[in-house]
């Protein structure tokens, strides 16, 4: 995966339905705060820096070190392991969640609080390097 170079302005006002273009602003203020990156296009996915991971098995490739995409049945908000956050989403109001995304279909109906603490721990996990499953080396 590789940033596009495409309009992330552009980019979200094309989105429906509507709750999602609003929930993709939030999110993209929320990640901007976090990360202290801007946003990047990789695809449909909006990403705020990238790191080079590589596993064991040798498959290896890039990623941004936190990102989401606005999907039409919800906003998926890419983790680094949503089990290690299953306190945390207790308390994070209405969501589904994957092995490493998030799924959230209106961002009013959440603790942003809450959803704020997991994006900071997802990103303090992906910058440390002390991954057991790969090795991670930031980039950019």
């Amino acid at each position: 995966m590789q940033p596009t170079g495409g309009s992330v302005a552009a980019f979200v006002a094309q989105v429906t339905p509507a709750t999602r273009g609003r929930d993709a602003d939030t999110l993209i203020a929320l990640m901007r705060e976090i990360t202290g990156r801007e946003p990047e296009l990789w695809g449909t996915v909006i990403g705020f820096g990238s790191c080079h991971y590589r596993y064991p098995t040798g498959n290896e490739g890039d990623m941004p070190l936190l990102a989401f995409a606005p999907r039409k049945a919800a906003s998926t908000i890419y983790l680094d392991d949503a089990g290690a956050h299953t306190a945390a989403l207790a308390e994070l109001g209405p969501h589904t969640t994957s092995v490493a995304c998030l799924y959230v279909k209106d961002l009013t109906l959440v603790d942003l609080e809450v959803l704020r603490g997991i994006l900071t721990a997802s990103y303090t996990a992906t910058t440390s390097g002390d991954n057991e499953d790969a090795t991670i080396t930031v980039t950019g």
